[in-house]
């Protein structure tokens, strides 16, 4: 019965109104001011910043000019060869010699300057009309600047902007200590290439079956960065580069930057 009683004078009795009423606790309105902060920063970011991504691609070093392969014009024993790989030579200069069937010697020569790649005859050889002998890499002139042809999967062409920035890891360079090439992108060809479109270009069959082994690319060409200051001649992510000349045919990989994207089209559906 006594308890009874003091419930009825509580329920009688007036609220207390004069005691404080805590809402939260400090820690609370860390943690609530921390999250809103957040959350604002998230959203300035998803609508002014961008996303920047790159695609890696195989690539060599040319001079841009394409290579063409040279064909014996007759048949018959190979009796000298005038030229050597790596050989820089005008055109209409000598490459073999190949004695015929009749006694005669022909001289099957270069059609453009250009660069010896690859000799696919040697002396005593017996050819036959129109066989591959050499390959000649076309250099437009002394000194010509190499170039990057970065064949880079066509699902990824479109989003590679205009000038884009490109490192190139060289095959013949350790990146590890004379860091990557520096380039930048002049034109994407927007038409695919066949394994065999490419190695007329480059001169060499197995490159292209080596470069289109997971689809057909798209030839990226890129202009390498110059600079005075290195033994190549270009610029690197490394002060001073390797302590010497690059040569064409030269394997890389290419990192090429592509679009950037902002971060609400790929947070938004």
């Amino acid at each position: 019965m006594q308890f009874r009683q003091q419930a009825l004078a509580k329920l009688q009795s007036p609220e207390e109104l004069d005691l404080p009423v805590r809402f939260a606790r400090p820690q609370g309105w860390l943690v609530f001011s921390v999250t809103v902060i957040a959350m604002a920063a998230a959203s300035v970011w998803a609508v002014t910043g961008s996303v920047t991504s790159t695609v890696g691609a195989p690539a060599v070093l040319t001079y841009g000019q394409g290579s063409y392969v040279l064909q014996s014009p007759v048949a018959g024993q190979v009796t000298a060869v005038h030229a050597k790989e790596g050989a820089r030579l005008p055109a209409g200069s000598p490459v073999l010699e190949v004695r015929t069937a009749r006694g005669d010697d022909e001289i099957v020569r270069t059609l453009d300057a250009g660069r010896v790649t690859a000799l696919a005859a040697s002396t005593g050889q017996i050819i036959s009309t129109g066989a591959n002998v050499a390959a000649v890499e076309k250099v437009p002139r002394a000194g010509a600047p190499l170039r990057a042809t970065v064949y880079v999967p066509a699902e990824s062409a479109a989003a590679i902007p205009a000038h884009a920035s490109v490192d190139l890891t060289v095959q013949s360079v350790p990146s590890q200590e004379y860091g990557v090439l520096r380039g930048e992108v002049t034109s994407v060809d927007r038409s695919v290439q066949s394994a065999r479109q490419i190695a007329a270009f480059l001169g060499d069959a197995q490159l292209g079956e080596q470069f289109t082994e997971e689809g057909r690319p798209v030839a990226v060409t890129v202009e390498l960065k110059k600079s005075p200051a290195t033994k190549s001649g270009y610029v690197w992510s490394s002060a001073d580069g390797p302590p010497f000349e690059l040569i064409s045919m030269t394997l890389a990989t290419a990192s090429v930057r592509l679009a950037d994207r902002r971060p609400v089209d790929w947070l938004l559906p």
